[in-house]
């Protein structure tokens, strides 16, 4: 898959770079082979939007499972967010501390996201000069105690700053405001209403979610940053996203696969496996995602991985109202992208752009990840796009299995994934030990 379209062609790699790309033609003797025969080879995919938890709270997810599921998904760099380790990746120490945490644990690359909270913007040039690629912050409760919301005016103040850095600022948009309202309204709910999936639809209401756009599309052009609306749910939101383009604001927005998969009708009541935040929702709202696509709104497809134990998603009681809010996809979010995309008649180019390319285009990677051309890492995928699976949770590579794609049918299939030139993932095993490396913002330091 080159930037030209899919069509035969050699990759020649040396010391783990791509050093050329040629229409296929005879291997000098002694030039060691790997023969992707009919099958497609993508570059890796750039998930830029990663939950791993570790430091402190391993036990919902860690280095060495999520990225040995990465490898599995053909995901060959993640770009972690900071909330939800312990303590989460505000200052320049806790950088620190997730990077020791990572050593020897990567069967795949690693990029920082730092976070803006409350009080930090004098750690927010810190972040950067140590790698950090991207920054992210809530307008709402972030559901840990330890990575606050930040109000409009911290967000205009953090903007200024990551405007001045040339940083992105990826924002969790939805505002109390609206689901406060919608909370008032339902009440006291019994606990036969807590595990109807219509009652966890109705307390996220799209509203908070428009009106939180609206309110990042206004900062960005007044402080020239540039801002990215990570899982956008909402497709009314498409609007504003789209004047914001237009009029040349800094503004991009990413979807996920479970946004672009599922829909609300479908989601039986007390399956938590389904419960994100902001909420799957009904069908002719994903029409209109994948639309958003379509018209280049929207530029790029990433899974928001977020794992937690089985408790943690109420698996027992079936409550929406007390379950975890995540998705765990990361080793199945390109072929579910794929399965629907192929459906609407969706070719890989769209999907190369939205997985592989756009993703490393947002956090400034494009000059080592995301495309098959000279210069980049020889971060590879061979990919049968017509192989079908059904989708057995006790396989995944995850640390916690729980999945709302259980015994889905998805087309394609990952047969082999290579990290620099090195096959990290063939056959359904991995192979070699960890080889993955922390990533850095071009221009930071080591």
């Amino acid at each position: 898959m080159l930037p030209g379209g899919v069509g035969p062609a050699s990759v020649h790699v040396k010391a783990g770079v791509i050093e050329r790309v040629d229409a296929y033609e005879a291997v000098p003797e002694g030039v060691p082979v790997e023969d992707a025969g009919e099958y497609v080879l993508l570059p890796g995919l750039v998930d830029t939007h990663v939950h791993v938890n570790e430091p402190g709270r391993t036990e919902w997810e860690g280095f060495e499972t999520a990225t040995r599921a990465a490898a599995a998904g053909g995901v060959t760099t993640i770009v972690d967010m900071p909330l939800n380790a312990s303590p989460p990746t505000t200052t320049r120490a806790a950088f620190e501390a997730k990077t020791a945490a990572s050593e020897g644990k990567l069967f795949v690359d690693l990029a920082l996201t730092g976070g803006v909270v409350p009080g930090n913007e004098g750690e927010l040039r810190a972040l950067a000069a140590a790698g950090c690629v991207s920054f992210k912050c809530f307008l709402v409760h972030s559901g840990v105690d330890d990575f606050p919301h930040v109000e409009e005016d911290q967000l205009r103040r953090a903007m200024a700053i990551l405007a001045d850095i040339g940083t992105p600022l990826f924002v969790h948009a939805e505002l109390a405001g609206p689901i406060d309202a919608a909370l008032r309204r339902q009440g006291n709910l019994s606990d036969a209403e807590v595990t109807r999936y219509a009652t966890w639809l109705e307390s996220r209401p799209r509203e908070a979610e428009n009106e939180a756009v609206d309110l990042v599309v206004r900062l960005a052009r007044a402080t020239g940053a540039a801002a990215h609306i990570v899982h956008l749910s909402s497709a009314d939101a498409l609007v504003s996203l789209r004047a914001a383009r237009d009029a040349g604001a800094r503004v991009s927005a990413e979807t996920c696969p479970h946004y672009l998969v599922f829909a609300s009708e479908e989601v039986p009541d007390g399956a938590t496996a389904f419960k994100c935040a902001p909420p799957i929702r009904e069908r002719h709202n994903r029409e209109r995602l994948w639309q958003g696509l379509a018209d280049g709104i929207v530029t790029q497809v990433v899974t928001d991985h977020s794992p937690s134990p089985a408790s943690l998603k109420c698996v027992d009681s079936g409550s929406f109202s007390r379950a975890w809010g995540g998705i765990a996809s990361l080793e199945l979010g390109l072929s579910a992208t794929w399965t629907e995309a192929r459906r609407r008649g969706i070719g890989l180019e769209s999907l190369v752009e939205w997985m592989c390319t756009a993703p490393a285009r947002r956090v400034g990677l494009e000059g080592r990840k995301g495309s098959i051309a000279p210069g980049r890492d020889a971060d590879l995928v061979v990919w049968d796009p017509d192989a079908e699976r059904v989708v057995d949770p006790a396989a995944l590579h995850q640390r916690h299995k729980l999945t709302p794609y259980a015994l889905r049918t998805l087309s394609g299939t990952v047969r082999a994934t290579y990290l620099r030139g090195q096959k990290v993932y063939s056959a359904g095993a991995h192979a070699g030990t960890p080889g993955g490396r922390l990533v850095r913002r071009p221009g930071a330091g080591a």
